[in-house]
């Protein structure tokens, strides 16, 4: 393989950890978000729960974001890691982007349940964690290679 096309795929990859990170966050944050603004009108008390819940999604983007730094440093020093930069900002992107979009969807259903008076915040961090656990995963994946 040729110079040229092994630092063209480092350079995808580090785009693919920085975007589908992001977007995984963007995606994940405005599913619980838009479960936030639908509970507002039933239970407007429970606002500062919606608000925590709704950002909890955005982390697996600063993951990205710090593999990206990571990976870049690397690819910098050495760039005939092309092709290892592609594979793993590809797939960690790809985890932390799923990641996100999951727990979005764990934490709008929890602000669902506050909204109907349960008692369900703390349970609602707790299962959130548990796809959070994957994106974290990935990151030390990416720091460690």
């Amino acid at each position: 393989m040729s110079p040229e096309v092994i630092s063209i795929l480092g350079y995808i990859g580090l785009g693919a950890v920085l975007s589908l990170a992001g977007i995984g966050s963007a995606y994940g944050t405005t599913i619980a978000g838009n479960a936030a603004e639908g509970a507002l009108r039933k239970n407007p008390e429970g606002s500062g729960n919606y608000m925590v819940l709704s950002a909890v999604p955005a982390t697996q983007g600063i993951y990205g974001f710090v593999a990206f730094l990571i990976m870049m440093g690397k690819f910098n020093n050495d760039p005939t890691l092309g092709v290892k930069i592609f594979g793993i900002g590809l797939f960690v992107g790809i985890v932390c982007m799923l990641s996100s979009i999951r727990q979005g969807q764990v934490c709008a259903n929890g602000i669902v349940n506050i909204s109907q008076g349960h008692n369900v915040f703390a349970n609602t961090l707790i299962y959130a964690a548990l796809p959070e656990f994957y994106a974290i995963l990935g990151l030390v994946g990416a720091i460690m290679a």
